[in-house]
């Protein structure tokens, strides 16, 4: 075996345990993520990928973790935990969000986001992806 090779396994060796540590340091963020997420807005962020398809949400918006979801009409909406404001108009509240995903035009009576039909408890599981992502 040349040296080249044993130079590789030990660095190998040494470097395992730093991505297994970050693997699992990742792994508690988003659990905590998900947990503050939940208690915020009293939904689950793993029901919302399909709520997110089946309303067209992805049609509008660039969506962290939702295959496909790519849109360019409305904002992305990764990041949304660290925002202001809502659609520009809104305090950022679990409470805002829910409200403006049921019925945008309640703040903005000219905003391009239409009323989709998504029910208060289905808008809980999407701000709480929102919020955990």
């Amino acid at each position: 075996m040349s040296a080249w090779y044993r130079l590789a396994g030990v660095m190998l060796i040494g470097v395992a345990p730093l991505l297994v540590a970050a693997s699992v340091y990742s792994a508690k963020e988003r659990s905590k993520r998900h947990a503050m997420a939940m208690a915020m807005t009293g939904g689950d962020p793993a029901l919302a990928p399909p709520i997110f398809r089946q309303y067209g949400c992805s049609g509008c918006h660039t969506i962290p973790g939702i295959p496909e979801a790519d849109g360019k009409v409305g904002g992305p909406l990764q990041g949304l935990s660290q925002r202001v404001y809502i659609g520009g108009v809104a305090n950022n509240s679990a409470d805002n969000l829910v409200a403006w995903i049921v019925s945008p035009q309640r703040f903005s009576p000219n905003s391009a986001m239409p009323a989709t039909g998504v029910s208060a408890a289905e808008a809980r599981h999407l701000a709480a992806y929102l919020y955990a992502h």
